[in-house]
Protein backbone atom coordinates (compact mmCIF):
# COMPACT_ATOMS: atom_id res chain seq x y z
CA UNK A 1 0.00 0.00 0.00
CA UNK A 2 1.09 3.57 -0.66
CA UNK A 3 2.55 5.61 2.19
CA UNK A 4 0.71 8.71 0.96
CA UNK A 5 -0.42 10.95 3.82
CA UNK A 6 -3.89 10.10 5.15
CA UNK A 7 -5.45 13.18 6.72
CA UNK A 8 -7.85 13.57 9.60
CA UNK A 9 -10.06 15.97 7.63
CA UNK A 10 -8.70 18.14 4.84
CA UNK A 11 -10.29 20.58 2.36
CA UNK A 12 -12.20 18.90 -0.46
CA UNK A 13 -13.15 21.00 -3.46
CA UNK A 14 -15.91 19.70 -5.70
CA UNK A 15 -14.92 17.58 -8.67
CA UNK A 16 -17.46 19.55 -10.72
CA UNK A 17 -15.63 22.84 -10.12
CA UNK A 18 -18.65 24.63 -8.66
CA UNK A 19 -16.44 26.82 -6.48
CA UNK A 20 -14.39 28.18 -9.39
CA UNK A 21 -17.53 29.20 -11.25
CA UNK A 22 -18.51 31.59 -8.47
CA UNK A 23 -14.94 32.77 -7.86
CA UNK A 24 -14.50 33.43 -11.57
CA UNK A 25 -17.63 35.54 -11.56
CA UNK A 26 -16.15 37.64 -8.77
CA UNK A 27 -12.94 38.13 -10.73
CA UNK A 28 -14.70 38.93 -13.96
CA UNK A 29 -16.85 41.56 -12.27
CA UNK A 30 -13.80 42.83 -10.33
CA UNK A 31 -16.00 42.54 -7.22
CA UNK A 32 -13.36 40.91 -5.03
CA UNK A 33 -14.07 42.77 -1.81
CA UNK A 34 -15.43 43.90 0.51
CA UNK A 35 -18.80 42.26 -0.05
CA UNK A 36 -20.80 41.49 -3.20
CA UNK A 37 -23.19 39.08 -4.87
CA UNK A 38 -21.50 35.95 -3.53
CA UNK A 39 -21.76 37.11 0.07
CA UNK A 40 -25.45 37.88 -0.34
CA UNK A 41 -26.01 34.59 -2.14
CA UNK A 42 -24.09 32.52 0.40
CA UNK A 43 -26.08 34.02 3.28
CA UNK A 44 -29.36 33.44 1.49
CA UNK A 45 -28.56 29.88 0.36
CA UNK A 46 -27.20 28.64 3.69
CA UNK A 47 -30.14 30.15 5.59
CA UNK A 48 -32.50 28.37 3.21
CA UNK A 49 -30.72 25.02 3.67
CA UNK A 50 -30.73 25.11 7.47
CA UNK A 51 -34.17 26.70 7.83
CA UNK A 52 -33.08 30.03 9.33
CA UNK A 53 -34.71 33.38 8.57
CA UNK A 54 -31.50 35.34 8.26
CA UNK A 55 -27.73 34.91 8.14
CA UNK A 56 -24.55 36.99 8.33
CA UNK A 57 -21.41 35.75 6.57
CA UNK A 58 -18.34 36.44 8.71
CA UNK A 59 -14.63 35.68 8.51
CA UNK A 60 -14.67 32.87 11.10
CA UNK A 61 -16.89 30.79 13.33
CA UNK A 62 -15.20 32.48 16.28
CA UNK A 63 -16.38 35.87 15.00
CA UNK A 64 -19.88 34.42 14.67
CA UNK A 65 -19.90 33.36 18.33
CA UNK A 66 -18.55 36.76 19.35
CA UNK A 67 -21.29 38.55 17.43
CA UNK A 68 -23.95 36.18 18.83
CA UNK A 69 -22.87 37.04 22.37
CA UNK A 70 -22.90 40.76 21.58
CA UNK A 71 -26.33 40.46 19.97
CA UNK A 72 -27.53 38.62 23.09
CA UNK A 73 -26.48 41.61 25.19
CA UNK A 74 -23.64 39.81 26.96
CA UNK A 75 -21.20 42.26 28.50
CA UNK A 76 -18.64 42.76 31.24
CA UNK A 77 -19.30 40.64 34.32
CA UNK A 78 -22.13 38.61 32.79
CA UNK A 79 -22.13 34.85 33.27
CA UNK A 80 -22.25 32.55 30.25
CA UNK A 81 -22.72 28.78 30.53
CA UNK A 82 -20.47 27.05 28.01
CA UNK A 83 -20.00 23.41 27.15
CA UNK A 84 -16.64 22.29 28.49
CA UNK A 85 -15.90 19.57 25.93
CA UNK A 86 -15.19 21.73 22.91
CA UNK A 87 -12.51 23.69 21.07
CA UNK A 88 -11.34 26.92 22.70
CA UNK A 89 -12.97 29.01 19.94
CA UNK A 90 -16.30 28.33 21.65
CA UNK A 91 -15.15 29.89 24.92
CA UNK A 92 -12.72 32.63 23.85
CA UNK A 93 -15.41 35.11 22.69
CA UNK A 94 -16.92 35.04 26.19
CA UNK A 95 -13.68 36.61 27.39
CA UNK A 96 -13.68 39.06 24.46
CA UNK A 97 -16.93 40.46 25.86
CA UNK A 98 -15.52 40.68 29.38
CA UNK A 99 -17.98 38.02 30.52
CA UNK A 100 -17.41 35.07 32.88
CA UNK A 101 -17.64 31.48 31.61
CA UNK A 102 -19.00 28.64 33.71
CA UNK A 103 -18.21 25.31 32.09
CA UNK A 104 -20.84 22.59 31.84
CA UNK A 105 -20.05 18.87 31.63
CA UNK A 106 -21.24 16.51 28.90
CA UNK A 107 -23.45 13.44 29.31
CA UNK A 108 -22.85 9.90 28.13
CA UNK A 109 -25.97 9.88 25.95
CA UNK A 110 -24.87 12.68 23.60
CA UNK A 111 -21.26 13.62 24.50
CA UNK A 112 -22.65 17.16 24.58
CA UNK A 113 -23.98 19.54 27.23
CA UNK A 114 -25.62 17.55 30.02
CA UNK A 115 -29.12 18.89 30.80
CA UNK A 116 -28.82 17.80 34.45
CA UNK A 117 -25.52 19.64 34.85
CA UNK A 118 -27.02 22.65 33.09
CA UNK A 119 -29.98 22.69 35.47
CA UNK A 120 -27.62 22.46 38.44
CA UNK A 121 -25.70 25.42 37.04
CA UNK A 122 -28.90 27.46 36.72
CA UNK A 123 -29.62 26.83 40.40
CA UNK A 124 -26.10 27.96 41.34
CA UNK A 125 -25.93 30.96 39.00
CA UNK A 126 -29.48 32.25 38.36
CA UNK A 127 -28.24 35.52 36.82
CA UNK A 128 -26.72 33.83 33.75
CA UNK A 129 -27.05 35.78 30.48
CA UNK A 130 -26.53 33.12 27.78
CA UNK A 131 -25.88 29.42 27.15
CA UNK A 132 -23.54 28.07 24.44
CA UNK A 133 -24.31 24.44 23.56
CA UNK A 134 -22.04 22.59 21.12
CA UNK A 135 -22.84 19.83 18.63
CA UNK A 136 -19.55 17.99 19.06
CA UNK A 137 -18.08 16.10 16.10
CA UNK A 138 -21.46 16.39 14.34
CA UNK A 139 -23.45 14.80 17.19
CA UNK A 140 -26.51 16.78 18.23
CA UNK A 141 -26.98 17.92 21.80
CA UNK A 142 -30.27 17.12 23.58
CA UNK A 143 -31.80 20.36 22.31
CA UNK A 144 -35.36 19.96 23.62
CA UNK A 145 -34.23 19.71 27.23
CA UNK A 146 -31.58 22.41 26.88
CA UNK A 147 -33.98 24.78 25.12
CA UNK A 148 -36.69 24.17 27.75
CA UNK A 149 -34.28 25.15 30.52
CA UNK A 150 -33.18 28.27 28.65
CA UNK A 151 -36.79 29.28 28.03
CA UNK A 152 -37.71 28.66 31.66
CA UNK A 153 -34.89 30.88 32.90
CA UNK A 154 -35.35 33.37 30.02
CA UNK A 155 -31.77 32.94 28.82
CA UNK A 156 -30.47 33.26 25.25
CA UNK A 157 -29.43 29.94 23.67
CA UNK A 158 -26.53 29.92 21.18
CA UNK A 159 -25.79 26.75 19.21
CA UNK A 160 -22.18 26.15 18.23
CA UNK A 161 -22.80 24.08 15.10
CA UNK A 162 -19.28 24.63 13.75
CA UNK A 163 -18.83 20.86 13.41
CA UNK A 164 -22.42 19.89 12.61
CA UNK A 165 -23.56 21.45 9.34
CA UNK A 166 -25.76 18.75 7.80
CA UNK A 167 -26.71 17.22 11.16
CA UNK A 168 -30.40 16.94 12.05
CA UNK A 169 -32.07 16.96 15.46
CA UNK A 170 -35.63 15.61 15.23
CA UNK A 171 -35.80 16.67 11.60
CA UNK A 172 -34.37 20.16 12.19
CA UNK A 173 -30.91 21.32 11.20
CA UNK A 174 -28.63 21.91 14.16
CA UNK A 175 -27.91 25.60 14.41
CA UNK A 176 -31.52 26.52 13.64
CA UNK A 177 -33.08 25.58 17.00
CA UNK A 178 -31.70 28.13 19.47
CA UNK A 179 -31.85 31.91 19.34
CA UNK A 180 -28.59 31.98 17.37
CA UNK A 181 -26.63 29.33 15.48
CA UNK A 182 -23.07 29.49 14.24
CA UNK A 183 -21.24 27.54 11.53
CA UNK A 184 -17.57 27.29 10.62
CA UNK A 185 -16.03 26.86 7.17
CA UNK A 186 -12.46 26.33 8.34
CA UNK A 187 -10.28 24.10 6.16
CA UNK A 188 -11.06 20.95 8.14
CA UNK A 189 -14.85 21.35 8.29
CA UNK A 190 -17.39 19.35 6.29
CA UNK A 191 -17.48 22.15 3.74
CA UNK A 192 -14.87 24.88 3.62
CA UNK A 193 -14.31 28.37 2.30
CA UNK A 194 -10.63 28.14 3.44
CA UNK A 195 -11.70 30.19 6.45
CA UNK A 196 -15.01 31.74 7.39
CA UNK A 197 -18.16 31.44 9.44
CA UNK A 198 -21.87 32.20 9.48
CA UNK A 199 -24.27 33.43 12.12
CA UNK A 200 -27.94 32.52 11.66
CA UNK A 201 -31.01 33.59 13.59
CA UNK A 202 -34.75 33.97 13.40
CA UNK A 203 -34.29 37.58 14.51
CA UNK A 204 -33.66 39.44 11.25
CA UNK A 205 -33.12 42.78 13.01
CA UNK A 206 -30.35 41.29 15.15
CA UNK A 207 -28.63 39.84 12.09
CA UNK A 208 -28.89 43.23 10.38
CA UNK A 209 -27.22 44.76 13.44
CA UNK A 210 -24.48 42.10 13.37
CA UNK A 211 -23.70 42.97 9.75
CA UNK A 212 -23.35 46.61 10.86
CA UNK A 213 -21.02 45.78 13.77
CA UNK A 214 -18.98 43.41 11.59
CA UNK A 215 -18.39 46.16 9.00
CA UNK A 216 -16.64 48.49 11.49
CA UNK A 217 -20.00 49.91 12.64
CA UNK A 218 -19.89 52.43 9.84
CA UNK A 219 -22.92 54.70 10.04
CA UNK A 220 -24.87 55.83 6.99
CA UNK A 221 -23.07 59.11 6.34
CA UNK A 222 -21.07 60.68 3.52
CA UNK A 223 -18.00 60.77 5.74
CA UNK A 224 -16.77 57.98 8.04
CA UNK A 225 -19.03 58.14 11.07
CA UNK A 226 -18.91 55.59 13.90
CA UNK A 227 -21.37 55.74 16.79
CA UNK A 228 -20.58 52.21 18.05
CA UNK A 229 -17.54 50.00 18.44
CA UNK A 230 -16.98 48.09 15.20
CA UNK A 231 -15.25 44.90 14.09
CA UNK A 232 -13.61 43.83 10.83
CA UNK A 233 -15.45 40.51 10.64
CA UNK A 234 -17.19 40.35 7.26
CA UNK A 235 -16.52 37.60 4.71
CA UNK A 236 -15.02 38.55 1.34
CA UNK A 237 -16.84 38.03 -1.95
CA UNK A 238 -14.20 35.55 -3.19
CA UNK A 239 -14.37 33.40 -0.05
CA UNK A 240 -18.16 33.43 -0.19
CA UNK A 241 -17.98 32.19 -3.78
CA UNK A 242 -16.10 29.11 -2.60
CA UNK A 243 -18.80 28.59 0.01
CA UNK A 244 -21.62 28.77 -2.53
CA UNK A 245 -19.92 26.06 -4.58
CA UNK A 246 -19.30 23.91 -1.51
CA UNK A 247 -22.96 24.03 -0.51
CA UNK A 248 -23.78 22.14 -3.70
CA UNK A 249 -21.81 19.12 -2.47
CA UNK A 250 -22.80 19.23 1.21
CA UNK A 251 -25.06 16.17 0.92
CA UNK A 252 -22.25 14.22 -0.77
CA UNK A 253 -19.82 15.12 2.00
CA UNK A 254 -22.26 14.07 4.73
CA UNK A 255 -22.91 10.76 2.95
CA UNK A 256 -19.18 10.06 2.77
CA UNK A 257 -18.59 10.96 6.43
CA UNK A 258 -21.37 8.59 7.48
CA UNK A 259 -19.94 5.81 5.33
CA UNK A 260 -16.52 6.29 6.96
CA UNK A 261 -18.00 6.04 10.46
CA UNK A 262 -20.07 2.96 9.59
CA UNK A 263 -16.96 1.25 8.19
CA UNK A 264 -14.99 1.85 11.37
CA UNK A 265 -17.89 0.65 13.52
CA UNK A 266 -18.32 -2.50 11.47
CA UNK A 267 -14.62 -3.35 11.45
CA UNK A 268 -13.60 -2.39 14.99
CA UNK A 269 -16.64 -3.22 17.10
CA UNK A 270 -15.33 -6.68 17.99
CA UNK A 271 -12.23 -5.33 19.72
CA UNK A 272 -12.29 -5.53 23.51
CA UNK A 273 -12.74 -2.18 25.23
CA UNK A 274 -13.66 -0.23 22.09
CA UNK A 275 -16.57 2.20 22.26
CA UNK A 276 -18.25 4.36 19.65
CA UNK A 277 -20.07 7.66 19.42
CA UNK A 278 -23.57 7.57 20.97
CA UNK A 279 -26.51 6.65 18.77
CA UNK A 280 -29.86 8.36 19.42
CA UNK A 281 -33.04 7.83 17.41
CA UNK A 282 -33.67 11.57 17.22
CA UNK A 283 -30.22 12.38 15.88
CA UNK A 284 -28.94 12.21 12.29
CA UNK A 285 -25.25 13.09 12.70
CA UNK A 286 -22.97 14.27 9.91
CA UNK A 287 -20.11 12.34 11.63
CA UNK A 288 -17.70 15.17 10.86
CA UNK A 289 -15.06 13.13 12.68
CA UNK A 290 -15.30 9.44 13.52
CA UNK A 291 -14.39 9.03 17.19
CA UNK A 292 -13.77 5.87 19.18
CA UNK A 293 -13.00 5.33 22.84
CA UNK A 294 -10.70 2.69 24.24
CA UNK A 295 -10.79 1.58 27.86
CA UNK A 296 -8.74 -1.60 27.65
CA UNK A 297 -5.04 -2.37 27.48
CA UNK A 298 -4.63 -0.29 24.31
CA UNK A 299 -4.61 3.43 25.11
CA UNK A 300 -5.44 6.34 22.76
CA UNK A 301 -1.77 7.32 22.51
CA UNK A 302 -0.95 3.79 21.30
CA UNK A 303 -3.38 4.17 18.40
CA UNK A 304 -2.22 7.71 17.58
CA UNK A 305 1.46 6.74 17.57
CA UNK A 306 0.88 3.56 15.54
CA UNK A 307 -0.98 5.55 12.89
CA UNK A 308 1.69 8.27 12.90
CA UNK A 309 4.33 5.67 12.01
CA UNK A 310 2.40 5.07 8.78
CA UNK A 311 1.93 8.77 7.94
CA UNK A 312 -1.71 8.75 9.11
CA UNK A 313 -3.16 11.67 11.01
CA UNK A 314 -5.35 11.20 14.09
CA UNK A 315 -5.74 13.14 17.32
CA UNK A 316 -7.14 13.04 20.86
CA UNK A 317 -10.62 14.24 21.72
CA UNK A 318 -10.82 17.92 22.70
CA UNK A 319 -9.33 18.66 26.10
CA UNK A 320 -12.17 20.09 28.24
CA UNK A 321 -12.07 23.83 28.76
CA UNK A 322 -12.16 23.59 32.55
CA UNK A 323 -8.86 21.67 32.39
CA UNK A 324 -7.15 24.21 30.13
CA UNK A 325 -4.51 26.38 31.83
CA UNK A 326 -6.13 29.63 30.74
CA UNK A 327 -9.65 28.66 31.83
CA UNK A 328 -8.85 26.79 35.07
CA UNK A 329 -9.63 29.93 37.07
CA UNK A 330 -13.31 29.68 36.13
CA UNK A 331 -16.03 27.55 37.71
CA UNK A 332 -17.36 24.32 36.23
CA UNK A 333 -20.21 21.91 36.85
CA UNK A 334 -18.72 18.51 36.12
CA UNK A 335 -19.29 14.85 36.91
CA UNK A 336 -16.21 13.68 35.04
CA UNK A 337 -17.76 12.67 31.70
CA UNK A 338 -15.79 15.14 29.58
CA UNK A 339 -12.58 14.18 31.39
CA UNK A 340 -13.20 10.50 30.61
CA UNK A 341 -13.90 11.19 26.95
CA UNK A 342 -10.69 13.21 26.73
CA UNK A 343 -8.71 10.42 28.39
CA UNK A 344 -10.18 7.60 26.29
CA UNK A 345 -11.11 9.18 22.96
CA UNK A 346 -9.38 9.07 19.57
CA UNK A 347 -10.45 10.93 16.42
CA UNK A 348 -9.78 8.65 13.45
CA UNK A 349 -9.05 9.75 9.86
CA UNK A 350 -12.34 11.05 8.47
CA UNK A 351 -11.21 12.76 5.30
CA UNK A 352 -13.87 12.72 2.57
CA UNK A 353 -11.15 11.94 0.00
CA UNK A 354 -10.09 8.76 1.82
CA UNK A 355 -10.48 5.61 -0.31
CA UNK A 356 -11.37 2.04 0.60
CA UNK A 357 -7.75 0.85 0.62
CA UNK A 358 -6.74 3.64 2.97
CA UNK A 359 -9.63 2.89 5.31
CA UNK A 360 -8.64 -0.75 5.34
CA UNK A 361 -5.06 0.26 6.15
CA UNK A 362 -6.18 2.35 9.14
CA UNK A 363 -8.30 -0.50 10.48
CA UNK A 364 -5.54 -3.06 9.97
CA UNK A 365 -3.02 -0.96 11.92
CA UNK A 366 -5.46 -0.55 14.80
CA UNK A 367 -6.39 -4.24 14.89
CA UNK A 368 -2.72 -5.22 15.14
CA UNK A 369 -2.52 -3.40 18.48
CA UNK A 370 -4.90 -5.96 19.97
Amino acid sequence: MSNERIYLSSPHMSEEGYEMQYVQQAFESNWIAPLGENVDGFERELALIVGAKSAAALNSGTAAIHMALKAAGVGAGDIVFCQSLTFSATANPIIYQGAIPVFIDSDEATWNMCPEALEEAFHKYPSVKAVIAVHLYGLSADMDRIAELCQHYKVVLIEDAAESLGTYYKGKHTGSIGDYGIFSFNGNKIITTSGGGMLVSGDEEKIKKVRFWATQSRDAARHYEHSELGFNYRMSNVVAGIGRGQLKVLDQRVEKKRAIYNFYKQELSGLEGIGFMPDNAWNEPNYWLSVITTAGKVQPIDIIEALEQHNIESRPVWKPMHLQPFFQQYESVSQGVSERLFAQGVCLPSDTKINDDQLAKVVDIIKRLW
